[in-house]
């Protein structure tokens, strides 16, 4: 067919798939793609392939929270994520297993109306030590921390997916091996292992640690940064590898309570490059890794292990050090990540990986 013929044909085309599309699809079906866009006619990447359906099993929410129960999806909006997934191997390497865009309903939406009510609360108000286990049918976990759903520039980023469809590259025409359920789709991880099978549970937890809280510590300062794997103490550091070199965030540094505190660039290292040797790689921590940042002042906050190790998006967090016996020194942590500046913790006086 001639090029001038398909463009006059392309808007006809276009109402036709549309409409037969419309009228295949079931009342039920939320699905953001329209339909089959097979022969590339607009600049969409994401919807030139079938979407299939992903059964959904019950979900429930408990923990610290004064709702609990099960999930009702019918009131939540639809949202779509596009992922690379990829499975660490038997090897210590990675297996790629597709490419696919995953259509359903974010933590965001799941979480946003359950009110917290934590175990921790007289000793340490704020949410951000709070994180969310998330159980598979076959007992696998995935952690993820209240921070990483509900602070990020970024929102709706990890979903219970519904419906998938393949992402297939134009002159290979690979065809990846599609999932038979519903997942947990965590769109930020560079190695996908959170994204578990058939979610059932969420439970909301906060961080178990406690600590010596003093508000409005004046002079605040830690000489040093001591690190645990559970309840054992390994190790204790006050330099930064010499091998390692600073890097610069721009960004605009605003709190969700006292709104814009400075438009400052960070300058700092790699939290992850800092930890790595410390904090090994695995499948289990990849998956169900969570950490508790804490300052010289009993303030904390949780990240997960896979949001500090295991990005695909550049925006890491910083461990920025300061001059010695600076006020909020010796060591500061810095979210790129987030929207709000609260998870920046002054002071860092330990790392715990695990409880």
């Amino acid at each position: 067919m001639k090029y001038s013929i398909m463009k006059k044909t392309v808007p006809l085309l276009l109402i036709v798939i549309v409409i037969a599309s419309c009228s295949q699809r079931q009342a039920s079906d939320r699905y953001s793609t329209q339909f089959i866009d097979s022969t590339e006619m607009t600049n969409n990447f994401y919807d030139n392939t079938e979407t299939f359906s992903l059964p959904v099993t019950d979900l429930y929410v408990d923990g610290e929270i004064e709702n609990p129960g099960k999930v009702d999806f019918s009131g939540l909006p639809v949202r779509s994520v596009i992922v690379k997934e990829t499975l660490l191997d038997d090897k210590g390497g990675d297996r790629f297993t597709g490419a696919f865009r995953y259509d359903g309903y974010s933590l965001f939406d799941i979480l946003e109306k359950r009110i917290i009510q934590k175990v921790n609360s007289a000793e340490f108000n704020p949410i951000i030590d709070l994180y969310v286990e998330v159980e598979g049918s076959g007992g696998e976990k995935a952690v993820f921390s209240w921070g990483e759903i509900y602070y990020p520039n970024n929102l709706h980023k990890i979903i219970v997916a519904s419906a998938v469809s393949r992402i297939v590259p134009s002159k290979t025409k690979d065809v990846w091996e599609l999932p038979g359920s519903s997942k947990i789709v965590a769109a930020t991880d560079l190695i996908t292992e959170r994204n578990i099978s058939s979610p059932v549970r969420i439970t909301v937890r906060s961080c178990p640690l406690s600590f010596d809280v003093v508000k409005g510590m004046s002079q605040m300062y830690s000489e040093s940064i001591t690190l645990y794997k559970g309840a054992e103490k390994t190790g204790e550091f006050s330099e930064i590898p010499g091998s390692l070199r600073p890097v610069t965030f721009n960004t605009i540094f605003y709190g969700r309570g006292k709104g814009i505190h400075s438009t400052s660039p960070f300058i700092g290292y790699m939290l992850k490059d800092v930890l790595k040797d410390l904090y090994p790689m695995s499948r289990v921590s990849l998956r169900e890794g969570i950490m508790c940042i804490t300052g010289r002042d009993g303030y904390r906050c949780a990240l997960s292990y896979s949001e500090i190790f295991n990005r695909n998006d550049q925006q890491e967090f910083l461990l920025v050090k300061t001059e010695k016996g600076e006020d909020g020194g010796l060591f500061r942590m810095f979210g790129a990540a987030d929207f709000f500046s609260d998870r920046a913790v002054k002071s860092v006086s330990s790392i715990h990986l695990g409880f």
